[in-house]
């Protein structure tokens, strides 16, 4: 009886456990899965689904007790590339995307995958750093109120001159407040509400009561 009891304890202790991560992953991942979205070209939307897809496959085909998926960078300027190439039929850039699954799969269970262990810290800083800063050069656009156009890094910075003069004030005080937040929330209220969830609520309610009218 004993045995029993400690192992419902440890059993609904765990669930406990599983759900406090998992609410935690999701708070954290919305402003992200919205945000990595709209960089991809796809909208907003898209990223949701995305996530949701992305932690639901994760969780049924295995990974370890700990594991946490949730949208990337890298893949987000992939898929915004894919997007930008076959803009005209979304199908093909789909099919692209399911392809490049099959192939991760594949090197998966060949033990291929196990070799990127040798990649150098220097090859993974600067693969990353790129991918920052053309997120950066993506969202330029966006937070001066100008729609993304399609094309490359060259394609979004040749557009920048007519932007600069016919900028919206409005969605550059809500994306300048936004980045504040992320940049200047204390660190030890980020365990509590992360920043990027804070400036995803706050930038809203600015958007749709204080600048919507203005």
């Amino acid at each position: 009886m004993a045995k029993t009891k400690k192992s419902f304890s440890e059993l609904t202790s765990r669930v406990l456990r599983d759900i406090s991560g998992g609410v935690t992953s999701a708070v954290v991942m919305l402003p992200l899965a919205l945000a990595f979205g709209v960089a991809s070209g796809l909208g907003p939307l898209a990223g949701i689904y995305g996530a949701i897809a992305v932690g639901f496959f994760a969780a049924v085909f295995g990974g370890t007790g700990a594991q946490i998926s949730g949208p990337t960078g890298p893949m987000t300027i992939t898929m915004a590339a894919i997007v930008t190439l076959y803009s005209d039929s979304l199908v093909m850039a789909f099919t692209i995307v399911m392809l490049a699954g099959v192939i991760q799969i594949v090197l998966g269970l060949s033990k291929i995958g196990s070799f990127l262990r040798y990649t150098s810290y220097s090859v993974v800083a600067g693969f990353l750093t790129g991918i920052g800063v053309i997120i950066i050069v993506l969202q330029i656009n966006p937070i001066l109120g100008a729609p993304m156009v399609s094309g490359g890094v060259l394609d979004q910075i040749g557009t920048w001159p007519s932007t600069l003069t016919n900028f919206g004030w409005q969605d550059l005080a809500v994306g300048a407040i936004a980045l504040a937040i992320c940049i200047f929330w204390p660190k030890f209220l980020r365990k509590f509400l992360p920043a990027p969830l804070l400036a995803l609520v706050v930038g809203t309610l600015l958007a749709v009561y204080v600048f919507q009218d203005t």
